[in-house]
């Protein structure tokens, strides 16, 4: 009687433990999903004016371009893709955050909902808030015809639903960008349990990465690559060009290597932007103590500047 007693209660604690672990590696991974991956201290381009290549078949789902940044060529167009999607989760794309003086990057991710991306209209169904694009309907994704690029002769899953549509390109949250606070459900849904950018994802922003026609020092703001068909497909009848910069591109004052902010435990490898890291210069010791002297000192200044336009 004492053995079955003493097994019930070593069962039943070690089944308390289990969950505990299993609830603290759930909160541990949608944090990590919404920290800031990079800061810098010049802010990315508008977003480009571009069409979004038809949707190749069932299943794929819409990840709109976005800038991403490179510390030796700094800001990089990344093409919007279809991508096959995990069934049952939806994209909640990265976004660029003003805050402190500097620009951090918050990686996107897969969840059962769409989070808080900053307001950013990234088009196509990324208004903003939320998703217009689509939705799941048990194991099948239905497309919304109003406002995703949908051949009914390959998917015939679709319906329409009028979704509005601005023309706002700004690509930051914060002071001088989209002005935009997370609701409580948005909020909400950041706490769910997160995946991270799939394999192909990965793949097709290194590829961008190593194509210097999308870094805009190159494109000025509006790339010939601005969307694909498939991840990594920078070439062929379904590669879209923008038609336009979303707003007049301005050359940095500095170079990528001094706007490029260093946090503490950052390893400095260049864009960890939406899910990697590139980089290739690796400067001297007496260069980088010169960096950090001067990036102290910007950062005084600059804190220096926001508390007096604070108390204006």
């Amino acid at each position: 009687m004492k053995r079955s007693v003493r097994r019930l209660v070593l069962g039943f604690v070690f089944g308390i433990l289990m969950l505990t672990v299993s609830v603290l590696s759930l909160s541990t991974t949608s944090s990590a999903q919404m920290g800031i991956g990079i800061s810098v201290r010049i802010g990315p381009p508008a977003l480009p004016v571009y069409p979004q290549p038809i949707c190749p078949g069932p299943g794929y789902l819409w990840t709109p371009g976005y800038w991403a940044w490179n510390d030796v060529g700094g800001y990089y167009w990344v093409p919007g893709t279809w991508v096959v999607a995990p069934v049952g989760m939806l994209w909640t794309p990265g976004y660029w955050g003003f805050a402190g003086g500097f620009y951090g990057w918050h990686p996107g991710y897969w969840g059962p909902h769409v989070g808080f991306y900053g307001g950013i209209n990234y088009g196509f169904g990324y208004g903003g808030v939320g998703f217009g694009g689509g939705e799941w309907r048990g194991g099948a994704f239905f497309y919304n015809r109003s406002v995703v690029n949908v051949n009914v002769t390959n998917v015939t899953n679709v319906y329409n639903r009028t979704v509005v549509v601005n023309n706002v390109h700004t690509s930051f949250n914060g002071p001088g960008g989209i002005e935009a606070r997370p609701t409580p459900q948005e909020e909400a849904y950041g706490r769910e349990p997160h995946t991270a950018a799939l394999a192909e994802q990965t793949q097709h922003e290194h590829a961008a990465s190593q194509n210097r026609q999308l870094f805009a020092s190159e494109n000025h703001g509006r790339p010939a690559i601005a969307a694909t068909a498939r991840p990594g497909e920078f070439n062929g009848p379904h590669v879209q060009r923008a038609s336009a910069a979303g707003e007049p591109y301005h050359e940095p004052k500095m170079s990528p290597q001094e706007a490029r902010v260093q946090r503490p435990g950052s390893n400095g490898t260049g864009n960890q932007g939406q899910m990697s890291s590139h980089n290739s210069a690796k400067p001297d010791k007496a260069a980088q103590k010169r960096m950090q002297k001067e990036q102290r000192a910007q950062e005084k200044a600059e804190q220096k500047h926001n508390s007096r336009e604070q108390h204006r």
